[in-house]
C-alpha cells in the first residue's frame, strides 16, 4: 500500500467511525478525566498468559481465573476462594486477581504484601514460597526463587536460605543497580545465570564523579541532596562486573580492562548475556567515544577474557539495546542485533564469533525478539516492515531467513507465543480499534476472538484523528504526523493550533494505535477548540540508522527544519489560524520548543517548554557525548545549539516549567536561561514544581495540565 493510500484509508476509516451516531455525543472531557485510566481501553480479561509446558492459557475475568485450552478455558479459581485461603493463613485479602502467575496447570502464584504464596488447584492449599525483602531492584531467579536485591548502595543475595551482602564502606561504590544512567538498554544491575548457579552484577565506582547538588525545601532549613552527575566531557564513573557463585559463595570480578588507562576504565559494559551452559558471560564493551564495540566472552570461573568474538565501528556512534539470544536446542548459535547495514537487523553467529549469515535484510527495522519456538527452528519478532507507524509480528525461519507476517491487521500489535511456538495471543489497536485480542495459529490464522473492547469514549464528543505523511526538509524522506482536530468544526472558522514536539532519539510519537499514540489531554485540547499536531522528524527512532544519526553533532537543527515542514503543512490547511500557532514539548521536546520559538517568533505565538535542555554541556556523558561528542571535540556544535546565546531573540510568550529536583535535565539549565533572558531584558514566564524530578507525576500532573491549558487560553486562543 502506498503512503498516500495509507493516509486516505486511515482518514476514511476515521470518518466512518466517528460519523456513527452512537459515537457522536456531546460530553466533553475535564482535565481531571485526562488522568482517568478507566477512559483508556480496558479488556474484560486480565493477566492473560500461556502456561509453561502445557499449551494452555490462564487469565482472570470478573474475579475468576480461567484455565484451559485457548478458546475453551474453564473457571478454576475465584477471588473468594483465594481470599478464604489467605484469611486462614492470617493474610489480608486480595482486591483483585490482576497479579497472579500460572506456574503450571496445577499451581498459581500470588503476592500479598511482603509475601509470595503458591496455591495448589488440586489440593486447594496455600503454601508460602518466600518473603519479599524490603529493598529495591528485586531480581528473583525463576526456578529456585533465589533473590537479589539492593538496600541503599549494597547488594543482598538470598540463596538457599542464607543472605549474603556485597558492600563497600565507601558510599560512592554502588552494587547491583543499573549503570551508565540506564543507557544502552540497561534497566537492571543483576543477572541470574540460566540454572541459577551464578549471579552477575554491576559494581559502579562513582567516587571520582563530581557531586551535583539538589535542594529539598520541605524542611525548615532546606537540605541538599547531592547525587553523581557526570556532565559531557567530564569524568565519568567506572564500572566492573562481578560474578557470585551461589555454591562456593565466592566473587570473581571480570578483567574487562587491558590496562589501567582512563579510556579503559571509562568503557561502557553493556548487554550482559549468559551462555546456556553457564561457563561464559558475554559483554558488549563500548569505548567512551561510543564509536567502537567489542563483543567479548569471559570465563566465569577465572574472570579472564576468553575471546573477542567480533568488533563493530561506526563514525557516528554505536548504541546496542539487546544482548545475545541463544537459539534453543542449538547452544552453538546466537542472534545479534546490529545496524551495520543501515537498519536494525538480526545476524546469526556461532558461539565462537563466526558470522553464519545475516538473517534479516531490507529497508525496515526489526524492533525486538518475542520468542523462539521449542525446536529452535523459528523465531517470532516485532517489525515495522509493513508500515513505519505500526508494529507487527513476523515468524522468521532461522535456516532460510523466510519472514512471514502473522498479524496483517493494520496497527500496533503485542503478541504472546506459547512454548511450542504453535499458538499466539495477539492484542492490537489502531485508530478505529480500541483493543482486540485474537488467538492465532503459527501461520497467523485467526482461531478465535478472545476480547473485543468497546470504545471507552463512546459518550464523548470525539475529535477527528488523522495519520499521514509529508516530505522532510530534504524533499525526499517521508515523515509521519498525527493531526487531531476539534469535533464539529465549522466551515470557514479558523482554530488555534498547538504543535506538540519531542523529536529526539529513541522516540516515536506517531503510531497507528488507539488515539494515534496520543493521550486524553490532546483530546481535551481538541474538544476545547484547538488543533493538535505532532510530527516525527528525522532524528527519531525506528526508521533506520541514517534517519536517526543525521542529527549527530548538531542537535536541533535538522529536527527544526523538519518541524517547519510540518508547520508549512498546517499553514496550508484552511481551518488553521496561522497567527495562532503554539509549540509545546518536554525534555528533548523542551529543548526543541525553545529552539523553535527563538528561531521563528514570527510563526510561534506561544511556547511551553518543560524540563528543557538549554545547553548540552550541562547534560550527562552517555547520552550527550553519543549525539554531540564532547564540548572539546565539538565546540562549534555546542555553541550553535546552546540557547543561552539566543535568549535575546525571544519574542512573544514563553512558559518554562521545571522540576526543582530534576536529576535528568538538571535545574541549572532553565535557571541559566532565565538569567540570560534577564540580561537581555526579555520577559519570560517561569513555573517550578518544587518536589518533582524530571516528570510531574501523580495528582500534581492535573495541576500541570491546568497550568498549560490556562496559558494557551490566555495567550494563544485570544
Amino acid at each position: 500500500m502506498s503512503r498516500t493510500s495509507f493516509r486516505l484509508v486511515l482518514v476514511a476509516l476515521c470518518c466512518l467511525f466517528f460519523a456513527n451516531p452512537s459515537f457522536a455525543q456531546d460530553k466533553r472531557l475535564s482535565i481531571e478525566q485526562t488522568m482517568d485510566y478507566q477512559l483508556y481501553p480496558r479488556s474484560e480479561i486480565v493477566g492473560l498468559q500461556f502456561v509453561a509446558n502445557s499449551g494452555q492459557v490462564a487469565y482472570a475475568k470478573d474475579d475468576t481465573i480461567f484455565l484451559g485450552n485457548p478458546g475453551a478455558a474453564k473457571n478454576v479459581l475465584t477471588l473468594p476462594d483465594i481470599n478464604k485461603a489467605l484469611q486462614s493463613a492470617g493474610e489480608q485479602p486480595l482486591r483483585n486477581l490482576y497479579g497472579f502467575k500460572a506456574l503450571s496447570d496445577k499451581e498459581f502464584r500470588f503476592t500479598v504484601r511482603q509475601h509470595c504464596y503458591l496455591y495448589n488447584l488440586k489440593k486447594r492449599t496455600l503454601t508460602k514460597l518466600y518473603d519479599i525483602p524490603e529493598g529495591e531492584n528485586l531480581d528473583i531467579e525463576p526456578n529456585s526463587f533465589q533473590q537479589a536485591y539492593t538496600v541503599n548502595n549494597n547488594l543482598y543475595i538470598n540463596s538457599n536460605g542464607k543472605v549474603v551482602s556485597i558492600e563497600d564502606p565507601n558510599p560512592g561504590i554502588v552494587f547491583g543497580q543499573p549503570v551508565h544512567r540506564h543507557e544502552f538498554g540497561i534497566e537492571k544491575g543483576t543477572f541470574w545465570s540460566p540454572k541459577g548457579s551464578y549471579l552477575a552484577f554491576y559494581r559502579m565506582d562513582e567516587t571520582m564523579v563530581t557531586d551535583y547538588p539538589l535542594v529539598n525545601t520541605s524542611s525548615r532549613i532546606a537540605s541538599t541532596k547531592p547525587f553523581k552527575y557526570p556532565m559531557a566531557g567530564m569524568k565519568s564513573h567506572e564500572v566492573t562486573v562481578g560474578i557470585y557463585n551461589t555454591t562456593t559463595e565466592k566473587i570473581t570480578y571480570l578483567r574487562t580492562r587491558k590496562d589501567n588507562s582512563l579510556d579503559e576504565r571509562e568503557n561502557y559494559l553493556t548487554n550482559l548475556s549468559w551462555s546456556p551452559d553457564e561457563k561464559y558471560l558475554y559483554i558488549a564493551k563500548i569505548c567512551r567515544q561510543q564509536n567502537h564495540l567489542w563483543l567479548e566472552r569471559y570465563n566465569v570461573e577465572t574472570g579472564n577474557l576468553d575471546k573477542v568474538l567480533f568488533e563493530e565501528t561506526n563514525p557516528c556512534y554505536i548504541d546496542p539495546q539487546e544482548g545475545l539470544f541463544f537459539v534453543p536446542r542449538h547452544p552453538e548459535l546466537f542472534l545479534w542485533f546490529s545496524e551495520r547495514d543501515g537498519y536494525k537487523h538480526l545476524y546469526l553467529y556461532s558461539s565462537t564469533g563466526e558470522l553464519v549469515r545475516q538473517l534479516t535484510k531490507g529497508d525496515f527495522d526489526v524492533l525486538s525478539i518475542i520468542s523462539f519456538d521449542a525446536k529452535g527452528e523459528n523465531l517470532f519478532v516485532y517489525s515495522n516492515k509493513q508500515d513505519p507507524t505500526g508494529r507487527y509480528c513476523y515468524k522468521i525461519n532461522i535456516k532460510s531467513g523466510d519472514m512471514q507476517l502473522l498479524t496483517p491487521e493494520p496497527g500496533t500489535h503485542t503478541v504472546q507465543v506459547n512454548d511450542a511456538g504453535t499458538t499466539l495471543v495477539d492484542r492490537y489497536s489502531n485508530l478505529t480499534t480500541p483493543s482486540r485480542t485474537l488467538l492465532r495459529n503459527s501461520k497467523g490464522k485467526v482461531l478465535a476472538t478472545l476480547s473485543d473492547v468497546t470504545n471507552p469514549l463512546a459518550e464523548y464528543a470525539m475529535p477527528n484523528i488523522e495519520l499521514g505523511s509529508i516530505k522532510a526538509a530534504d524533499g525526499v524522506t517521508d515523515l509521519y504526523y498525527r493531526l487531531i482536530t476539534p469535533p464539529d468544526m465549522r466551515k470557514g472558522q479558523k482554530y488555534p493550533t498547538l504543535v506538540y514536539v519531542y523529536g529526539g532519539p529513541h522516540s516515536q510519537l506517531v503510531t497507528n494505535s488507539w488515539l494515534g499514540g496520543g493521550n486524553l489531554y490532546f483530546l481535551f485540547l481538541a474538544q476545547q477548540g484547538y488543533v493538535v499536531f505532532t510530527l516525527d522528524n528525522r532524528g527519531t527512532d525506528n526508521r533506520g540508522f541514517a534517519f536517526e544519526s543525521c542529527t549527530h553533532r548538531h542537535l536541533g537543527q535538522i529536527e527544526m527544519a523538519d518541524q517547519l515542514q510540518g508547520v508549512n503543512f498546517l499553514q496550508s490547511l484552511p481551518y488553521v489560524d496561522t497567527s495562532r500557532i503554539g509549540v509545546e514539548g518536554w525534555s528533548f521536546g523542551g529543548f526543541m520548543t525553545i529552539t523553535m520559538k527563538l528561531a521563528h517568533p514570527e510563526i510561534f505565538k506561544v511556547a511551553c517548554a518543560g524540563g528543557p535542555v538549554i545547553d548540552w554541556k550541562w547534560y550527562e556523558v552517555m547520552y550527550g557525548e553519543r549525539y554531540m561528542d564532547t564540548p572539546e571535540e565539538n565546540p562549534d556544535g555546542y555553541a550553535s545549539t546552546s540557547l543561552i546565546s539566543k535568549a535575546g531573540d525571544l519574542q512573544g510568550r514563553l512558559l518554562v516549567i521545571h522540576g526543582a529536583e530534576d536529576n535528568t535535565v538538571v535545574w541549572q539549565n532553565s535557571i541559566e536561561f532565565i538569567q540570560a533572558c534577564i540580561k537581555q531584558g526579555k520577559l519570560v514566564d517561569y513555573f517550578i514544581y518544587p518536589h518533582h524530578e524530571h516528570n510531574v507525576l501523580g495528582y500534581d500532573r492535573i495541576h500541570l495540565y491546568h497550568k498549560m491549558f490556562q496559558y494557551y487560553e490566555d495567550f494563544l486562543k485570544k
